[in-house]
């Protein structure tokens, strides 16, 4: 290692070390994220609170209800009267769902009739709304196949078999918890905009100090400085990676069955790329205002819409998938997610690491291309 990257890796290691309060914030503010948004970005939609309009109030429409409170899915809130009551209700947000059940709606099923059951959903949660929608049908079904049963009992059918029978499995998240898709997400989106956003303080900061001059005047090369201040703040990254990969797997029990040596390759690949990005915005703002609105608008708005955080990137637009190609967290977003919940290998990442290679080729290339010892 020459001399002159060694002193300067040195001089700002002592610089992180020097102030414990921002070396203690760069540590714990993404530790804090990833705690809140575990524990407040939940997408299971489980314990919906349901009421019911039982006009009917048989042992069969009783049998009804029970079938949504007897799951995790549904919460028996009210039994009321009144679609008035049913308004109230779900307009105060007490109740997402409303379950009536009609007059004839036993005599109907015991004589063969079908019979329509009204379900009114607070659709204010458009999302949430769907997955409802979801849940009442699987617990309909369940329930016709019981009164279909009872049927063939009565008539003395040995076997009642379906047309068309389905059976669906989801791989890789059998149980289908958000915690297992959410997190391996939030560790991308953490080590983008964090990273990013402190290394783009490096070299501006100086800038405003006028300590930049000393650089200007030494015989320091520009790929000196330019390494010289990236690397500390990718060893702080990386220590803030382990902390946010043992809260995943240790507190939230995230589903983890890949390689971990080979995650944490491709994380200092990714955070040699983050870092990168806030060292080129450093070098080209003049004040630490605008680095950090720069780093944020190029960082964070990115990060959780064109990474495929939320939504795979092939579903996007052709614009946003254009768009998705200029951010490297979504190639590290598929090396996590396939790692943390498909146990892939390199062999099946080799495209996207070698991505995240050239991207940080061009982002240190622009770097230090751009950072000229001059003054004025």
């Amino acid at each position: 290692m020459p001399k002159r990257l060694f002193a300067i890796l040195k001089k700002e290691f002592k610089e992180l070390l020097r102030d414990p309060l921002y070396l203690t914030f760069a540590l714990i503010v993404p530790v804090v994220i990833i705690i809140l948004m575990g524990y407040g970005l939940i997408l299971d939609v489980k314990n919906i609170p349901v009421s019911f309009i039982d006009h009917d109030r048989t042992q069969l429409s009783r049998e009804y209800r029970f079938s949504f409170t007897n799951s995790e899915y549904f919460r028996f809130y009210k039994l009321i009267n009144s679609y008035k009551e049913a308004e109230e209700l779900i307009q105060s947000g007490e109740c997402r769902i409303v379950v009536a059940i009609p007059p004839d709606f036993s005599r109907k099923l015991y004589g063969g009739k079908p019979v329509q059951v009204q379900i009114l959903i607070d659709g204010s949660f458009p999302m949430r709304a769907e997955v409802m929608k979801g849940y009442v049908s699987a617990i309909n079904m369940q329930f016709n196949q019981k009164i279909l049963k009872e049927y063939a009992d009565r008539q003395g059918i040995s076997q009642l078999n379906f047309p068309v029978s389905v059976e669906t499995r989801a791989w890789y998240n059998p149980a289908l918890e958000s915690k297992n898709f959410i997190l391996p997400g939030e560790l991308v989106t953490t080590l983008m905009f964090y990273s990013v956003l402190l290394a783009s303080l490096i070299v501006v900061r100086e800038k405003e100090s006028g300590s930049i001059f000393n650089l200007y005047c030494s015989p320091v090369k520009s790929w000196e400085v330019v390494f010289g201040k990236a690397i500390p703040y990718v060893s702080v990254s990386f220590v803030t990676y382990l902390i946010i990969f043992a809260l995943t797997v240790g507190l939230f029990q995230t589903k983890f069955t890949g390689n971990f040596l080979f995650l944490t390759f491709s994380t200092i690949v990714y955070l040699f790329c983050t870092v990168g990005v806030g060292v080129f915005i450093s070098i080209l703002a003049k004040t630490q205002i605008t680095a950090m609105l720069i780093a944020f608008l190029g960082s964070i708005i990115p990060s959780f819409i064109y990474s495929g955080y939320f939504s795979p990137i092939t579903s996007m637009s052709a614009t946003g998938q254009l768009i998705s190609k200029t951010i490297p967290a979504s190639y590290f977003m598929v090396i996590v997610r396939g790692v943390y919940l498909k146990g892939i290998g390199i062999e099946s990442f080799m495209g996207d690491l070698i991505s995240l290679f050239i991207y940080a080729s061009i982002v240190y290339g622009l770097a230090i291309l751009s950072f000229r010892k001059r003054i004025g």
